[in-house]
């Protein structure tokens, strides 16, 4: 009984530290990153060594081949947009919209992925107390979409910093659109943009901020 209620108190304890997790996201943005990759890999799939997506049980996915060279491959549930095909014609203006709904298993892999077992997360009747009234998507599996965005700018691009404000939450199987709009050109194949990401169910803007990134060539 002591046990159970030590591990009730620890989860409690996880529920207040959501809030300082989201303020200290440069300090895990790449932990966050590929967790996030992670959790919206098709549930049960793993890579061979050649970089072939697999099933554990060899059954067929919602998995679509690559619409571009820069990303392994594409579902059927995502949708993206993007204004310039070729990395040399990269300028301020051009944009990138990713979008896809954040689903119960997105959630599971990515609590599992991350480490990130808040019960705000997981638990419905847990999370029916908070001010929220319901699960929330965790904020860094929300603020991943804007990577998903980032991969799909023409060329191979390296996240170097980003910055964010949360000001809405995203909930289960909510359909969201991540933005990145190049702001600056920093020389040296290095862009300021800046990152949004709209919750298209509630019609809210949920994350906003600024990010650098480096677009190399892609590998020959």
């Amino acid at each position: 009984m002591a046990h159970q209620d030590a591990g009730q108190e620890n989860f409690a304890a996880m529920t207040s530290a959501w809030t300082a997790m989201t303020q200290s996201f440069l300090q895990s943005a790449t932990a966050a990153n590929r967790a996030a990759v992670s959790a919206m890999l098709p549930a049960g799939s793993d890579y061979r060594s050649n970089g072939d997506s697999v099933s554990s049980a060899e059954t067929a996915s919602e998995t679509i081949p690559p619409s571009i060279p820069s990303v392994e491959y594409g579902d059927l549930d995502w949708e993206f947009e993007r204004t310039v095909d070729d990395p040399s014609e990269l300028e301020v203006g051009d944009t990138v919209t990713f979008t896809k709904t954040i689903t119960e298993d997105d959630v599971r892999s990515f609590a599992a992925t991350s480490g990130d077992t808040n019960r705000l997360h997981l638990d419905a009747e847990f999370a029916e107390g908070s001010r929220f009234g319901e699960r929330i998507v965790h904020g860094t599996l929300v603020s991943g979409l804007i990577s998903a965005a980032l991969a799909r700018l023409p060329g191979l691009t390296i996240y170097l910093s980003q910055d964010l404000e949360f000001s809405g939450p995203v909930m289960i199987d909510d359909r969201v659109s991540a933005r990145v709009e190049i702001a600056e050109d920093l020389g040296n194949n290095q862009y300021r943009l800046e990152t949004t990401i709209f919750n298209e169910t509630t019609d809210a803007m949920v994350i906003d901020g600024e990010a650098v990134v480096l677009i190399d060539d892609l590998p020959a």
